[in-house]
């Protein structure tokens, strides 16, 4: 199924970051061409580190998306540390080539918002959860299931964007953060949820089936 939900195919946050990049390589091609190499090389790489693809989207409702693009690192039976509940962890890592924005896992309500300040270790580290920077979502489903979906920074991105408040809808696969250069996305699932991916699967934000919900 095609979504309608509509974003900029370069992601907003990296507006700047790519006009100062390519205006310092266009001025140092025109002063020594050979010099200017590196500055292309590194406007390529914003290039790709902004893109956001839009992507078709699970129809049926009981389907969890990714909210990042990634690895997956983490399967594991634990205790929701914002709903204070049993859940299951699924965490999906990005390294620097992966897409970076952040889509809605599922459609809902957002019940409560966290952020926490916090420490900059490697997204990769499973203390990265409890430790870094953080901004978690509750969601409510219209089938009353909380989802918790957690946004953290890593080694080295240093800044969590999250558009969404408290009190908020969001469509599944809408998109409604971004982690800029970095780095690790946490979804807290209901305990029966059925799990569809496997360790070191790759997977793809709001096109990746995540889970079933029961």
């Amino acid at each position: 199924m095609k979504t309608n939900l509509t974003y900029p195919i370069i992601a907003k946050e990296g507006w700047l970051f790519l006009g100062l990049s390519v205006v310092a390589s266009l001025a140092t091609t025109l002063w020594c061409p050979t010099a200017s190499i590196p500055l292309w090389i590194i406007s390529l790489f914003i290039l790709q580190f902004f893109r956001d693809p839009i992507r078709p989207i699970p129809k049926d409702k009981n389907l969890i998306v990714s909210a990042a693009d990634g690895r997956v690192i983490s399967i594991e039976k634990t205790t929701d540390p914002y709903k204070k509940r049993k859940a299951i962890k699924v965490s999906v890592f990005m390294n620097v080539f992966n897409v970076h924005s952040n889509k809605a896992p599922v459609s809902g309500q957002i019940i409560n918002k966290w952020y926490y300040p916090g420490k900059f270790f490697n997204a990769s580290l499973s203390k990265a959860s409890s430790e870094n920077e953080r901004c978690a979502l509750l969601i409510e489903t219209e089938d009353k299931q909380l989802i918790t979906c957690v946004q953290i920074a890593g080694l080295i991105a240093r800044r969590i964007l999250c558009y969404k408040e408290a009190g908020s809808n969001l469509l599944k696969g809408e998109r409604y953060g971004f982690i800029r250069f970095g780095s690790r996305v946490d979804l807290y699932l209901p305990e029966n949820a059925k799990i569809n991916v496997t360790l070191g699967q790759k997977v793809k934000s709001c096109q990746s089936v995540i889970a079933e919900l029961y």
